[in-house]
């Protein structure tokens, strides 16, 4: 099984690790589509457009499933990408959705993410349709903190302390009484032990990574068993940042990734918009 990965950059990265853990028999290709980020700053049509063309990328590199390790890709995209392509998709906001799903109890629900993905309710929807309330709130301060490396850095605690207790005062304000926070971008995963530091105990937080690995590992079936999976890196833009930055995302060395222009790669086993799924 060869699977793809595709985010608008390095954050996709930490939905990689989690799969090179949970379904380590598969091969896998990650594009960081980094040339055209961020993708909260463009609109749905050109969001869909530019993911389109890297899903196509993917399956051209032969990618039999497709993790679209991306929120704001998987919040304003994921139907346009089902219909270009024709093999299985999987998104992060359905995995975090149905993550909230299976661990509220009380049916009120918080999550945190990037404007653009705030900004599209992809989260309150999902979260409407499986029975519970949903609170987004927009940190558009953590995604630069992480890529900065202040994982550990005490301007990053204070600034998740303030959204934090942001968050809680606007379910104290609507009278909700939140057991589970989601981590609605995929750079916040490496701040998860920070983020739990900085809300109630009673609160599970949801990582977006894990919960999108085992997700895939359930829909395929695979066995678990360990080999030696291979995994070849792309990216739009700066190969020697992609290799630098990324490797802290993904927790080991990137040696090599390729630089691939999407504007001139072929569209092997797509479908034309429109056509179906």
């Amino acid at each position: 099984m060869r699977i793809g990965v595709f985010d608008s950059g390095f954050g996709g990265l930490t939905v990689l690790r989690a799969l090179l853990e949970h379904v380590p028999e598969a091969d896998y290709v990650y594009l960081g589509d980094t040339a055209r980020l961020p993708y909260g700053a463009k609109s749905r049509e050109t969001v869909a457009r530019y993911a389109v063309s890297s899903a196509r990328f993917l399956v051209a590199e032969d990618a039999e499933f497709l993790v679209i390790a991306c929120n704001t890709a998987s919040a304003l995209a994921l139907d346009a990408i089902r219909e270009s392509v024709a093999v299985p998709v999987l998104g992060v906001v359905e995995t975090g959705a149905s993550a909230a799903d299976a661990s509220s109890r009380t049916r009120d629900v918080l999550v945190i993410a990037t404007a653009a993905t705030v900004e599209s309710h992809a989260y309150a929807a999902a979260c409407e349709q499986r029975g519970m309330r949903a609170i987004e709130k927009a940190c558009p301060l953590l995604v630069p903190l992480v890529e900065e490396g202040w994982i550990d850095h005490r301007v990053t605690a204070e600034v998740l302390r303030i959204y934090m207790d942001e968050l809680m005062e606007e379910a104290r304000r609507k009278a909700l009484n939140p057991d589970t926070l989601v981590l609605g971008c995929t750079h916040y995963p490496l701040l998860r032990r920070h983020i739990e530091e900085a809300v109630p105990e009673t609160v599970r937080v949801i990582d977006s990574a894990e919960v999108t690995a085992r997700a895939v590992a359930k829909r395929l079936g695979l066995s678990g068993r360990e080999v030696s999976a291979k995994t070849r890196f792309f990216a739009t833009d700066s190969v020697s940042k992609f290799r630098s930055l990324g490797s802290r995302f993904l927790g080991q060395e990137i040696a090599e990734v390729k630089l691939v222009d999407l504007e001139k790669q072929p569209v092997a086993g797509s479908r034309e918009l429109g056509a179906g799924r």
